[in-house]
């Protein structure tokens, strides 16, 4: 990646940050974006879910999604190891732009191995940190890197910048280097923080280090000092600096010039630059490869106007030698075979050969057989067929070239739009009631709901409190569903829920109709099994009265519902979803499989609101989805889209 490389202390300070934000979280997708980056997404029960760059130039979290850009090889290997795992810690290693990233979870371990510096490298190794896979394998005199072997650090620098004393700058006064260049190889800091620290302290770079006055040791070891713990402690000004190349800096060291852009932080300001080095990068190997055949189809189509001059010549030229066979004709030379027709011929650029005993006439590299005994205007006649003969292969060869002309104006097109089309997505903040079964009634009440036995469980003990109120279908293999803040519930939003309950329950997989479902209150839920007896995960007891609610039909809707900042899918009764959706799906019972429901249903809404159904993946739309086969009765536009659109109507 261009531009920009992490400094050490810069490392340390992300290591730090992340780790506090990744903890107990677990990797829940991977993504390969290009063949040097990888962006893990990674999932807590609690909290929202997180986005992790990791690529050869850094770590960072992301706020945005790119779609992938070129394969990456080490994709496969991650997933099958890494998917599910617990992100135990990340380290860096001394001062070193390497971090360790370490896996665990299912009596499995694993290190992920950024490396940060000259062409940097991703390796995954084993818990004993032998290799397993790597970006690319490494043999130089000091270390080699290959799967199989141990993984091996590079020889570390002497200094330790995290704990530096004055003891450290002993070595600059007697070396004969220019002081900036001592400084920065021994402390292996970049060029923009010696220039930086250099500046603040007011001492002049170039000055040989053996001709500083303690003073100055003593200002460049203070600055350096307070540069390293600003960083690390995110005492922060962040800034973007755009000159020929385009870096983030925590903070702002000395005079910088350029385009200086603040940021909130100084990972959201390596998202910026790095996200838009990946673009840049998607775009370019998207319009080299569509430039690459583009000039082929140039290539082509010039082959195709030359072999068209080439033919359009040689049947001039038969022509003419024809032609000059009435000529002859007429001077009285009787046989092609004559001296005297010879030379006529060869005026015309022709001659008479004789193959394997076959005589041909060869006119511009082309052999047409004759027959020498045979009349002139007999043997004229044949010349003047082939001259017809290529003439004819033109126009087939025009047909060709004009395909090929609109193939070119084709691509042309789509390459233009290329440079436009961005690869990324905003990343969507969940709300923590995404995570399960949800939708809110038609008065307004938030309902979630199960949907497995862990979820169901996560729903019970984690979200019921005193003022829900909960239900459950009067059935085995129902879920859990509860009503938030309850105390004064419309019969509507009851019924709502209760027909909720049943069509997530096995009743919808089996197409079971005329099942009820029944509410309780908190307290009647019971956490723990009565003595002596087992409760599996996700059931609870309930004790004293049930109230019983009947659900007459089975059908659901699929919506997507606006949220403060931006757009959520989720499926609950049709009133309610049809109320509160830009567009909804209605479904029943049978039918067709449900990735087959979910597909159908995603085309559909996309022809309704393309821009906003293409953010929603196809993963998404299953998980909405009642287990079993679902019909897909009506697809229309919902009334918040409708409402919408007359708030526009009247803003204009």
């Amino acid at each position: 990646m261009i531009g920009m490389a992490l400094s050490g202390i810069e490392l340390r300070y992300l290591v730090d940050k992340i780790s506090k934000q990744v903890e107990d979280y677990y990797v829940s997708n991977i993504y390969g974006i290009t063949k040097d980056s990888i962006l893990f997404k990674l999932h807590h029960t609690e909290k929202s879910d997180l986005f992790m760059m990791i690529s050869t130039s850094g770590v960072w979290l992301t706020e945005v999604k790119i779609d992938q850009v070129e394969p990456n090889k080490l994709l496969k290997r991650l997933r099958s190891d890494l998917l599910r795992l617990k992100l135990k810690k990340i380290e860096q290693i001394g001062a070193e732009r390497i971090a360790y990233f370490r896996f665990e979870g299912f009596g499995k371990e694993f290190v992920l191995v950024g490396e940060f510096f000259g062409d940097g490298n991703i390796l995954l190794c084993n818990n004993e940190m032998k290799i397993l896979a790597l970006q690319h394998s490494i043999d130089v005199r000091h270390r080699k890197l290959s799967v199989g072997l141990e993984y091996a650090q590079p020889p570390q620098s002497g200094l330790d910048i995290f704990n530096l004393a004055e003891k450290d700058f002993e070595d600059i006064k007697t070396t004969e280097l220019v002081a900036a260049k001592w400084f920065g190889r021994t402390l292996g800091l970049p060029k923009k923080y010696v220039e930086g620290i250099f500046e603040i302290a007011n001492v002049d770079p170039k000055k040989i280090g053996n001709l500083l006055t303690e003073e100055e040791i003593e200002k460049i070891f203070e600055t350096t000092k307070k540069t390293v713990s600003d960083i690390v402690s995110e005492n922060h000004d962040p800034i973007i600096v755009r000159n020929e190349k385009t870096e983030v800096l925590p903070i702002q060291l000395g005079k910088i010039e350029g385009e200086i852009t603040k940021v909130n932080s100084f990972i959201e300001g390596l998202d910026t630059v790095f996200t838009q080095n990946i673009v840049d990068k998607g775009k370019s190997i998207q319009t080299s490869g569509s430039d690459k055949k583009i000039k082929e189809l140039e290539t082509q189509i010039s082959e195709q106007e030359k072999a068209i001059q080439t033919v359009k010549e040689r049947s001039k030229n038969i022509t003419n030698v024809a032609n000059s066979l009435y000529d002859m004709i007429s001077k009285g030379i009787l046989s092609i075979e004559d001296s005297s027709a010879q030379e006529i011929m060869t005026a015309n650029n022709a001659k008479l050969i004789s193959e394997k005993g076959i005589p041909l006439i060869v006119i511009q590299d082309e052999k047409i057989k004759v027959d020498t005994k045979a009349s002139l205007q007999s043997i004229a006649s044949a010349l003047f067929n082939e001259a017809k003969k290529q003439s004819g292969a033109i126009s087939s060869i025009e047909e060709i070239k004009s395909k090929t002309l609109k193939k070119l104006e084709k691509l042309q097109n789509k390459t233009e739009s290329e440079k436009d089309t961005i690869l990324v997505s905003e990343i969507r903040k969940k709300n923590w009631y995404e995570r399960y079964r949800w939708f809110y009634t038609s008065d307004g009440f938030l309902v979630i709901g199960g949907r497995d036995a862990a979820s169901n469980s996560a729903v019970v003990r984690k979200h019921l409190d005193k003022n829900d109120k909960i239900f459950h279908g009067d059935i085995f293999g129902s879920p859990f569903f509860i009503i938030k803040d309850a105390q004064n519930v419309p019969d509507t939003s009851m019924n709502e829920v209760s027909h909720a309950t049943v069509c997530f329950s096995r009743a919808w997989r089996e197409g079971m109709y005329g099942v009820s479902a029944y509410w309780v209150n908190p307290d009647q839920v019971k956490k723990s099994a009565p003595s002596g007896e087992f409760l599996p995960k996700g059931s609870f007891t309930i004790e004293g009265q049930r109230n019983f609610i009947k659900s007459g039909n089975l059908k659901l809707a699929v919506g997507i519902i606006p949220q403060e900042d931006g757009y959520a899918l989720t499926c609950g009764p049709p009133e309610t979803i049809k109320k509160n959706s830009i567009c909804y799906a209605i479904i029943e019972p049978q039918g067709i499989e449900m990735v087959d429901a979910a597909k159908k249903i995603r085309l559909e809404f996309s022809k309704i609101h393309e821009e906003i159904t293409k953010k929603i993946s196809i993963d998404e739309f299953v998980r909405v989805m009642p287990a079993g086969k679902s019909q897909v009765k009506d697809v229309n536009r919902g009334e918040a889209d409708i409402q919408n659109f007359i708030d526009t109507e009247e803003d204009d």
